[in-house]
């Protein structure tokens, strides 16, 4: 589709990561907590938008690289797959309570602040050149429209699943604090996941 590589396993990837605890998590939960939906609604398009420059970022340097380079392209798919499959196993491994510590927020700049946390997240562009390479159908691909069908895909499923975590805020929160289990059980089946799209996606 446009140029992108198994189009269900990318959006299936994109709910995964969401779903992952992070810096842009607790900003939709604490923005949610302080301002109720029309405060989350606005975090949200906080996060959107620093995703959107992230990923932009990101498309700039792959599109390089697979216009000069279709070789050292391929090799970096195969770093990206790699690189999922480390981040699944640090979830499958990782100690009860780790990067798990909550960001703060003042009230009246939900927006602000959400884009501000994603956009200083250093980890994000990096997620972002290896993701991006590993849906690319290099004999396929039609260039900046095939970018931008991603980045609208991601900006679309990121909308509906922030929206939706928002609305359910109070619930997660509290299911999340009175089962601890369910939530390393929940990470941990996360961790599985992204090992199975490393190597599914490395498989020739």
């Amino acid at each position: 589709m446009l140029g992108i590589a198994d189009y269900g396993a990318f959006c299936a990837a994109i709910v995964l990561f969401l779903a992952l605890p992070g810096p842009g998590t607790f900003c939709l939960l604490a923005s949610t907590g302080k301002g109720g939906l029309p405060a989350g609604a606005a975090a949200t398009t906080g996060l959107i938008l620093g995703d959107q420059v992230l990923l932009w970022l990101a498309v700039a340097g792959v599109a390089a690289l697979l216009a000069a380079h279709p070789v050292l392209f391929k090799s970096v798919q195969y770093l990206g797959a790699a690189y999922l499959a480390w981040i699944g196993l640090r979830l499958i491994f990782a100690k009860p309570g780790t990067d798990a510590s909550p960001v703060r927020i003042r009230a009246g700049r939900y927006a602000r602040q959400a884009f501000f946390i994603t956009l200083l997240n250093p980890k994000a562009i990096v997620f972002y050149m290896a993701f991006f390479p590993l849906f690319i159908d290099p004999a396929s691909h039609r260039g900046a429209i095939t970018f931008a069908a991603m980045a609208a895909t991601i900006a679309i499923i990121s909308a509906v699943y922030c929206l939706l975590l928002c609305s359910f805020a109070q619930a997660v929160s509290q299911v999340v604090r009175s089962n601890p289990r369910l939530a390393r059980g929940l990470e941990r089946l996360a961790g599985v996941f992204l090992v199975g799209f490393g190597i599914r996606l490395a498989a020739p």
